[in-house]
């Protein structure tokens, strides 16, 4: 992380319309994200965060507000998207779908196979590239996504709860694969979860949202040293705190979403 701003997001405001009822998904946002920095954002369901990830992709416009991507390179993606559920296309063998967006962007063949191939490697589905989505599990399409991704090499990575469909155990091998691949090259990363266990294991900040609509409540700083073993800092005393504190403010927006006292 060089400390350089990536991501500037002003008073981001986004309404949808529903009949004659205008509803708020986000209000007011304001958020600083640095180059090579991992931001998780935890909050209710239903507080904008899957809204604001997509307008950072630019798959959303704002209502009002603005969101300013320092772009480095051109001819480089500003950014990749991982959604939750399974993005990958049926038809397509894993490697073809690894290498869709380097053939998107004209990258030979021979290239754009080569780069395929490297980033499913570092997944452990080298094995698996000449098959079709359907004779995979849950967890290695995951895996195949997140791989797409990479080999893309965008600046900035965008994933919304990634994992969140996962059993327990892909979910805790996936996490420490994404950490183990993203602490090659420390991209800028917004990663969207549920989990705070996720959070703080993955995290170099983390933003937690209000209730809808959609409001920074706080922007905590994970100080918990690099590199991180997925079992040894939950016994960690700053990991326990940390949970605790973000708990704390998490649980009375949870309660107002369900309308709780």
């Amino acid at each position: 992380m060089n400390g350089a701003e990536k991501i500037r997001v002003e008073n981001l405001t986004k309404f949808f319309i529903n009949g004659k009822t205008a509803v708020s998904a986000l209000e007011n946002v304001n958020l600083t994200v640095n180059d090579g920095e991992f931001l998780c954002v935890v909050g209710p369901s239903g507080c904008g965060k899957t809204t604001m990830l997509r307008i950072l992709a630019g798959l959303e416009k704002p209502t009002s507000g603005r969101v300013h991507i320092n772009a480095k390179a051109a001819g480089v993606p500003s950014t990749a998207v991982v959604f939750q559920g399974d993005s990958i296309f049926p038809w397509m063998r894993v490697v073809e779908n690894v290498e869709y967006g380097l053939k998107l962007r004209g990258v030979p063949l021979k290239e754009r196979r080569a780069v395929a191939m490297e980033h499913l490697k570092k997944m452990g589905l080298e094995r698996f590239a000449y098959l079709y989505p359907y004779q995979l599990s849950g967890g290695m399409k995951q895996r195949v996504n997140v791989a797409r991704a990479f080999a893309c090499d965008p600046e900035i990575l965008l994933m919304d709860e990634p994992f969140g469909a996962l059993d327990e155990q892909n979910r805790l091998l996936l996490q420490q694969e994404l950490l183990r691949i993203w602490e090659e090259n420390c991209k800028t990363t917004v990663f969207i979860t549920h989990s705070i266990d996720e959070a703080l294991l993955l995290g170099d900040k983390i933003l937690v949202m209000t209730a809808q609509p959609g409001k920074v409540k706080a922007l905590l700083d994970v100080k918990i040293p690099r590199p991180r073993d997925i079992i040894l800092i939950k016994s960690s005393p700053v990991f326990i705190e940390l949970y605790k504190e973000i708990w704390d403010l998490l649980k009375e927006e949870v309660l107002k979403a369900r309308n709780i006292k």
